[in-house]
């Protein structure tokens, strides 16, 4: 067989034949190069505009936040609420307070060595104060015995500093016994009274100027008088209400140096507990009915006495009753009948 030897017109025909898908793949790879170029050029672009879109949008959720606490004096309340969207502004919580009516008291005990400076001594402090005296009972003499009771009236601002000096520098705190009562309820519910009830009392007055029949001026003037009555009584318990809140009320109990102040003691409980309390009871009675029997035993000795003087009067005064005379007649004798015949009776 022979073999075949490739001549220059034949190679140059087989280059061109590969020449030719080759060209083809190039362009190919060059179109497929430049779409590919294009698209990753067009999505930064893309991506930019989102960005700056997305940048916005938070512009204006931070302006929207920040335009209550930011606005100027002079924005007016549709802009701040077109500014924070359809969620209206805050409006801030006003909280009042309100004035609490009070009653304070007090009852003090104090021994002192000299009952009558110490009284003294209580009045200035409570004076200087502001306060007052509204009541004084005192027996105060030169004596250790004494007692004073006295009863001020403070200002509840000066309340509590006054009632401690009191118990400090006048003499020796034995006892002290506080109360305070809230009665800002009552004394609000009391003045909507009175307002109600002048209000009422102004109408029935219109009325009465209005009315032209007799029954009917008779019937107003009565309604006028009860409410005239009741208005009265609800101005008597605010001015009540009124003193009482208005100034502390203390009542000092001084006492001298030989006074025994008994302290309270528990009252005992359980079996021994009652059988002492009845015990005492039964003393407490016995006492009792001593005392009454002696009282009454001078009255009963001067009765006794009395009802027997009496008895002797009428006994000597009492006209003597005499016995009535009884007569007896003597009857003669009837003759037997066995006596013998013949027979006579001697004289």
């Amino acid at each position: 067989m022979k073999k075949m030897r490739p001549t220059p017109g034949r190679a140059a025909r087989g280059l061109g034949y590969l020449l030719v898908p080759l060209t083809v793949s190039a362009f190919l790879a060059a179109g497929c190069g430049g779409a590919e170029m294009g698209g990753s050029t067009a999505a930064p672009a893309m991506s930019s505009e989102n960005e700056a879109a997305m940048g916005g949008v938070a512009q204006d959720s931070a302006a929207a936040k920040m335009a209550p606490s930011q606005a100027p004096e002079g924005e007016s309340a549709d802009q701040s609420r077109r500014a924070v969207g359809n969620s209206g502004p805050v409006q801030p919580i006003n909280i009042q307070t309100v004035d609490r009516s009070i009653i304070y008291t007090a009852e003090l005990t104090v021994q002192a060595k000299d009952v009558g400076k110490a009284s003294d001594s209580a009045k200035q402090l409570v004076l200087g104060a502001g306060g007052y005296v509204s009541d004084e009972k005192s027996n105060a003499f030169s004596g250790s015995n004494s007692e004073a009771m006295i009863t001020f009236k403070i200002p509840p601002a000066r309340y509590a500093e006054v009632l401690v000096k009191l118990g400090t520098d006048l003499g020796e705190r034995r006892s002290l016994h506080q109360g305070a009562q809230d009665v800002t309820g009552e004394v609000a519910d009391v003045a909507a009274r009175v307002k109600s009830a002048e209000s009422a009392l102004d109408q029935f007055r219109l009325l009465l100027t209005k009315a032209d029949k007799i029954g009917e001026i008779l019937e107003i003037e009565r309604e006028i008088q009860n409410r005239t009555a009741e208005l009265e009584s609800l101005q008597a318990r605010q001015k009540a209400l009124a003193e009482q809140t208005g100034m502390a009320t203390v009542t000092l109990t001084l006492v001298g140096p030989s006074v025994v102040i008994e302290t309270p003691q528990e009252e005992p409980s359980g079996f021994f507990g009652g059988l002492e309390v009845g015990w005492n009871a039964l003393v407490k009675a016995v006492e009792i009915g001593l005392t009454l029997l002696g009282t009454l035993l001078p009255w009963l000795i001067l009765i006794v006495l009395m009802w027997v003087i009496v008895q002797q009067i009428l006994r000597r005064v009492r006209p003597r009753q005499t016995a009535p005379a009884v007569t007896v007649q003597e009857k003669a004798p009837e003759p037997k009948d066995d006596a013998p015949v013949g027979s006579t009776s001697e004289s």
